[in-house]
C-alpha cells in the first residue's frame, strides 16, 4: 500500500479533530459552513451542525484557516467548495468530506481582479463566475473535472461611477450569477447603479456584452444581490444604498430587463443609516426576503402569483446586529441569520403559509458570520 502524501495525512487529522468536536445530532443533520470577511490565523472557513428535525444549531468550530473567505458555494453534488479570499485577490477550490465535514484545498488561482466578493457556479458546474469589487470586474474561470479551478475563460473590466461619492467612485462588481437556461451571465455593480447582461457561451466559458450590456437601478441606490423567481421570470435585486428590492421582468430570449417595482426593505419611519444585504426566495417561491444592515431586520414580502409584484407581510427583527448573510435550510422550515457585528448566528422558524418568521431559541456565537452554506451529513 502506498504512503499517504502529507496533504492526506493533515486532511485526514482535520476530519478526525471536525467529527470528534462537532457529534452528529439526528437522521435529519445537516452541516453549516460559515465564512468571514476577517483573516489571520484564527478566522476562515467554520463548520457547524444543524438538525433540520428541532432546529438546533451547534457552535461552529474552525474547519479551514482562509485570509478573507466572504462568499463561498457548493458544487451541486456537495464533493467541493469553491470560496472567494477576499483578503488577497484570490478564489480557491476544496474538496469536502461528505462524512466529517473537512475540507481539502485544492488549489487557488488568482481572482481576475481585486477583492473577490461573490463566487457563483453555472447550471452545468462547469464554470465558475466572481465578482470583483475593488477592481469592477468580473472573471469567469473553468472548473476540471477533479474540482479544481482553471483556465480563465472569460472577464470584463467595468467602468462608470455614481452620485455617491463616498461609495461611487468607481465600479464595483458585487454579485454575479447566470439566468436559469444557461445563456446569460447578470453582474450588479453597486458604483455605477448597473446590472450588467452578457451573453454566456456554456460550452467555452466565454462572456460577450449583451444588446443593450446593462440595465439600471435609480442613481445612488447601488444594486447589491440578485435572484431570479423560481418561474425564471422576473428578476430581484437588493440595493445596498437604498434600502430597495426592484423587480424586473426578464425576457429569457433576449436576455433583456424591464423595471416594473421598487419596493421599500425599511418602514416609513426609519431615518437612521442602513446598508441592505441579502435577498432569498422560500422555498414554495410565495415569499420574498431581505435583510437590512443598520434597521436590522428581515422584510419579509408577498410575491403575485401571476406579475411577481411585492407586498410586505412582515417586519422582522434579526436576532442580532448586522444581518450580512441568511438563508432558508435544505428543509425549508427554518431560516438561519448571521450577525456579523454581534458575532452571532440564529435560528428561526418559517410558517409556509404566511410566511412570517419567529426566532427560534436564543443565538449562538459565530465569529463575523457573513456566508452560509448547509450539506447534509452522510
Amino acid at each position: 500500500m502506498p504512503h499517504p502524501t502529507s496533504a492526506t495525512k493533515l486532511f485526514g487529522l482535520a476530519a478526525i479533530a471536525i467529527a470528534a468536536t462537532l457529534p452528529r445530532l439526528s437522521a435529519a443533520d445537516y452541516f453549516v459552513y460559515y465564512g468571514t470577511a476577517d483573516g489571520g490565523p484564527t478566522n476562515g472557513i467554520s463548520l457547524g451542525h444543524f438538525d433540520s428535525d428541532t432546529g438546533v444549531l451547534t457552535k461552529p468550530v474552525l474547519a479551514a484557516q482562509a485570509e478573507g473567505p466572504s462568499f463561498f458555494t457548493l458544487s451541486s453534488d456537495g464533493k467541493f467548495l469553491y470560496s472567494c479570499y477576499e483578503k488577497t485577490d484570490k478564489v480557491a477550490a476544496y474538496a469536502v468530506d461528505g462524512a466529517t465535514g473537512a475540507l481539502k484545498l485544492l488549489n487557488v488561482v488568482a481572482s481576475g481582479g481585486s477583492g473577490p466578493c461573490h463566487i457563483s457556479l453555472d447550471p452545468t458546474g462547469r464554470f465558475a463566475m466572481v465578482a470583483n469589487y475593488n477592481s469592477g470586474s468580473v472573471a469567469v474561470f473553468m472548473i476540471q473535472p477533479d474540482g479544481t479551478l482553471g483556465a480563465q475563460t472569460g472577464a470584463d473590466q467595468h467602468t462608470g461611477k455614481g452620485p455617491d461619492k463616498d461609495r461611487q467612485d468607481g465600479p464595483h462588481a458585487h454579485c454575479v450569477i447566470t439566468d436559469p437556461a444557461d445563456h446569460f451571465v447578470l453582474c450588479t455593480d453597486l458604483g455605477n447603479d448597473k446590472i450588467y447582461i452578457y451573453q454566456f457561451d456554456a460550452i467555452t466559458g466565454k462572456i460577450t456584452p449583451n444588446t443593450p450590456a446593462f440595465a439600471t437601478v435609480k442613481p445612488g441606490e447601488g444594486p447589491r444581490h440578485l435572484i431570479f423567481s423560481p418561474n425564471g421570470k422576473v428578476l430581484y435585486c437588493i440595493t445596498e444604498m437604498g434600502g430597495t428590492v426592484t423587480a424586473f421582468n426578464w425576457d429569457g430570449a433576449k436576455g433583456t430587463l424591464k423595471a416594473f417595482q421598487d419596493i421599500s426593505t425599511l418602514p416609513a419611519d426609519f431615518k437612521a443609516f442602513n446598508k441592505d444585504a441579502e435577498i432569498f426566495f422560500s422555498p414554495n417561491g410565495k415569499f420574498l426576503y431581505a435583510s437590512a444592515r443598520g434597521h436590522d431586520a428581515i422584510a419579509v414580502f408577498a410575491v403575485d402569483a401571476t406579475t411577481g409584484a411585492l407586498s410586505l407581510v412582515q417586519d422582522a427583527p434579526a436576532g442580532g446586529k448586522t444581518p450580512r448573510y441568511f438563508s432558508f435550510d435544505p428543509s425549508g422550515k427554518w431560516i438561519i441569520c448571521g450577525h456579523q457585528d454581534s458575532n452571532t448566528a440564529v435560528v428561526f422558524s418559517v410558517d409556509a403559509a404566511t410566511g412570517k418568521m419567529t426566532q427560534h431559541g436564543d443565538p449562538i456565537a459565530a465569529e463575523g458570520p457573513i456566508c452560509l452554506r448547509y450539506l447534509p451529513v452522510k
